[in-house]
């Protein structure tokens, strides 16, 4: 039995690190709380393309955000992540791939990642979608 245990701590060890998640972010190169967005997405596993764009609204255009538009706009395997949304909510997304255009937190909520402290239970995630009312996602 010790050594079946001694064989799975060694396989568990030789595991390589967890791969990083790869973003494109489009943003203002004019932004700042964009470029602290970036930061908090590298800080928390995700591997950031940052594109600067000079046009944001096209963008959001493109990628099915612009009902619920922030300053910037980011690419998570085929789902659009609009604003400064959680990292928890974006696991959540990846987790669970619903059938939906993505997510957001539209504007610019100041207890939001990038913008100011996290007031954990106080940002409101909206689905993207083609539905006339934003609907919840999740609070995080």
């Amino acid at each position: 039995m010790k050594k079946l245990l001694f064989i799975f701590a060694l396989t568990l060890l030789a595991q390589p690190a967890m791969a990083a998640i790869n973003a494109t972010l489009y943003k203002s190169p004019t932004c700042g709380c964009c470029d602290e967005y970036v930061k908090y997405l590298e800080k928390n596993g995700f591997k950031v393309n940052a594109i600067n764009s000079s046009d944001m609204s096209a963008v959001s255009k493109q990628f099915g955000s612009s009902n619920l538009a922030s300053c910037h706009t980011t690419r998570i395997a085929h789902y659009t992540v609009e604003g400064h949304v959680p990292v928890a909510a974006i696991q959540k997304l990846l987790r669970a791939k619903p059938a939906i255009v993505g997510i957001s937190a539209p504007g610019m909520p100041q207890n939001s990642p990038g913008m100011g402290p996290e007031v954990k239970g106080t940002l409101k995630i909206y689905q993207l979608g083609n539905a006339a009312e934003p609907k919840l996602f999740s609070v995080e």
